[in-house]
């Protein structure tokens, strides 16, 4: 049996994210699952007068992509306390049109938000959740994941140094790990 493949969406569109350093360093701790993360930054913002047949291709092709997973994990840098426009986008792009959202329900998904501060993206963090409750996700409550002070947690080769980071990675990914297993359809 193949590991399930789990959407990865991250709200930084930064080449050298730290957001997208700490999915990187979480992936090890989660042997049981196969991320993928899925490119943000091309999709045209959502408008509706665009959801004609078919719709753009981005969206399609992204759509499709969020359809063929078993989960999504959502990973988002705070940006003035709240997450990144490209983020809310995407989340926009596939929940749309109504009633048929790319987002499988029932499927699980866990929120990982990150910040160079000491509050680690909590509003950041809270703001995907209240994004997605409507969407029928079945998303991991425990361990709450937020990275504080993430700049300092690699090395320069962008290598996870950070003791504690390390555990609350290895926490994280074994929790979300069986999630999916016992939620995934």
């Amino acid at each position: 049996m193949s590991a399930p493949k789990i959407a990865v969406l991250v709200g930084s569109l930064r080449k050298d994210s730290v957001t997208r350093k700490v999915v990187r360093a979480i992936e090890p701790f989660a042997p049981g699952l196969s991320f993928t993360e899925l490119e943000l930054g091309h999709l045209p913002l959502y408008n509706q007068d665009l959801e004609v047949e078919p719709p753009p291709e981005a969206w399609a092709a992204f759509r499709a992509q969020l359809n063929e997973s078993a989960g999504y994990l959502f990973a988002t840098p705070e940006y003035n306390r709240s997450i990144p426009g490209g983020l809310k986008n995407a989340i926009d792009i596939a929940s749309r049109p109504y009633g048929k959202s790319a987002f499988g329900a029932g499927r699980p998904g866990a929120v990982v938000s990150v910040s160079p501060g000491a509050m680690g993206g909590f509003g950041a963090n809270h703001q995907v959740r209240q994004s997605v409750v409507s969407l029928d996700l079945v998303m991991l409550q425990r361990p709450e994941m937020y990275v504080n002070n993430a700049l300092t947690l690699f090395d320069a080769s962008g290598a996870l140094v950070d003791e504690a980071a390390k555990r609350l990675f290895h926490n994280f990914g074994t929790a979300f790990t069986a999630w999916v297993q016992r939620h995934a359809r």
